[in-house]
Order: structure tokens, then sequence, then C-alpha cells
């Protein structure tokens, strides 16, 4: 991508979040038809379900403003509504996604560089969860998350994930 447009999410971009969060949970891969399924599924509504209250903290970007291609967003849950790479109240969960077309292009790094950028000022730290032979490990890893020791669990295609921990201060 030659030149990358990238802002903040705001409410009004939760149909698109929806979008990425099918990519980002390979929701098609379990037989899941559409972006619209996925808020049947509470474990996975939980990321975009009500987007912009309190907490939420995300960004947008792609080729341009009317061509969004991926997204990087964080959304505190707190234990009884825990995500998957859950790992304290005060610390909140990462999901990002980028469009098939947008993979290897350097959009993911540069949506998650700017919310890391963005989240310092307002957490301690950010979670996620990843699986284990997902090649984003990689990325994650050289920003500086390190895995959570004990996290790994049988994700819902049937492989480990585990969870990863990246701490501002």
């Amino acid at each position: 991508m030659a030149s990358l447009f990238l802002r903040a999410a705001v409410t009004d971009d939760e149909p698109f979040l929806w979008s990425m969060l099918y990519e980002a949970s390979h929701a098609a891969e379990q037989g899941t038809a559409s972006p619209e399924d996925l808020r049947a599924v509470p474990e996975l509504a939980r990321y975009v379900e009500r987007w912009g209250t309190e907490g939420d903290l995300g960004i947008v970007g792609g080729d341009s403003a009317a061509a969004l291609q991926g997204a990087a967003w964080v959304r505190l849950l707190d234990k009884e509504n825990a995500g998957y790479g859950y790992v304290a109240d005060d610390i909140p969960e990462l999901a990002i996604a980028t469009s098939p077309a947008a993979r290897r292009t350097g959009l993911g790094t540069a949506l998650l560089a700017r919310l890391l950028d963005d989240a310092r000022a307002h957490y301690d730290g950010m979670s996620l969860s990843v699986r284990a032979d997902n090649p984003a490990r990689r990325l994650y890893t050289r920003l500086g998350f390190v895995e959570v020791e004990g996290s790994e669990i049988v994700n819902r295609a049937g492989t480990t994930s585990l969870a990863m921990l990246l701490r501002f201060r």
C-alpha cells in the first residue's frame, strides 16, 4: 500500500467492525455465513456489540476514507464477560483484522502501531488471543507482547490459541 488512511474508530464504524471480527475470528472456516451471524455468538459478539461505549478505542484504515480495509480495536471486558485473551478487568483486549486483499501490505502493522500509541495514554497494557500457528504471533512478539503462561486453550476451530500481554507500564 503506497499511502494509508488511518483514523480513530467511531460509533458509526460498528458495522465495519463486525466485518473485521468475521475475518479476525476465522468465522467462515467454521461455516458462519456472514458477519451478521456473529451477533448470535456471545463469545464473539462481546468484541463489537454496542461499539463506542466507555473504554472502547480503535483505529480503522485502508486505501482511503471510502475504502476501509482493516481495523484494530480494544475493549475492556470484565471477568464475568471475559474474552479469549482476558487477563484483568483493567487490561483491554485487542481484536485486529484486515480484508483478505489488504493482507501482507503493512496495513495491519500500521493499524496496530497507531492503536498502541493511542492506548498508552489510557491503559497499563493490552492483551490478545492468537492461534498458536498464526503468523501474526511474530508481529505481536516484535511489538513487545509476551505469551501469558498457562493460557493455552482449545479454540472454536479445535486448534490451540494462547493469550499474549503487552505492558505499557
